[in-house]
C-alpha cells in the first residue's frame, strides 16, 4: 500500500559545534544514493513517478519543498489527484519516506539547498519503473 511518513532527526548542539542524528532511520534497504542541487530557487523538478520504488528525501542544506502525489494508476492518471506540500529543511533533520506509488515535485526554497535521496532500486531497475509528467499535470503549492 502506498504510504509516506516522516522520520524525525534532531541536532544536539555544545560547545564543539553541532550533530544531526536520525537514529531510527533504517538504513538496511538502501542500494544507492545521489544528491541533487538545483541550480535556483525557481526550478521546479516535477513530476516523477515510481510503482515500486521506494524513495528517502533529506535535506543536507537549505530547505526543499516536496509535493507528493499518490497515484493509483500511472498510465494516463487523473490530473484531479490531491497533491500533498511537504516541507525538509537542514535545520529540522527530518527524512522523507516514500513507498512506490507516488510522483514527486521538488523546489529549492533557499540558494545552495541541497538533498540527498537514498532509494532501494538500482539505476536499471528505477529506470522500468520510472513515470514522467509535466511540471503543469498536477495543482501543488510551490510557494
Amino acid at each position: 500500500m502506498a504510504s509516506y511518513t516522516l522520520i524525525n532527526g534532531n541536532i544536539h548542539t555544545d560547545e564543539r559545534g553541532a550533530v544531526s542524528f536520525l537514529n531510527s532511520f533504517n538504513l538496511t534497504e538502501i542500494i544507492r544514493m545521489y544528491e541533487i542541487a538545483p541550480s535556483n530557487q525557481t526550478m521546479i523538478r516535477a513530476w516523477q513517478g515510481h510503482e515500486n520504488e521506494k524513495k528517502w528525501f533529506y535535506c543536507t542544506q537549505g530547505s526543499f519543498i516536496i509535493n507528493l502525489v499518490k497515484v493509483p494508476s500511472f498510465e494516463q492518471p487523473s490530473q484531479d489527484l490531491k497533491t500533498e506540500k511537504i516541507v525538509l529543511s537542514a535545520a529540522n533533520p527530518d527524512i522523507l519516506a516514500i513507498t512506490g506509488g507516488y510522483a514527486t515535485g521538488i523546489k529549492a526554497i533557499e540558494a545552495n539547498s541541497k538533498l540527498l535521496v537514498f532509494s532501494d532500486f538500482t539505476v536499471e531497475q528505477s529506470k522500468n519503473d520510472d513515470f514522467r509528467y509535466d511540471a503543469n499535470y498536477w495543482k501543488a503549492q510551490w510557494e
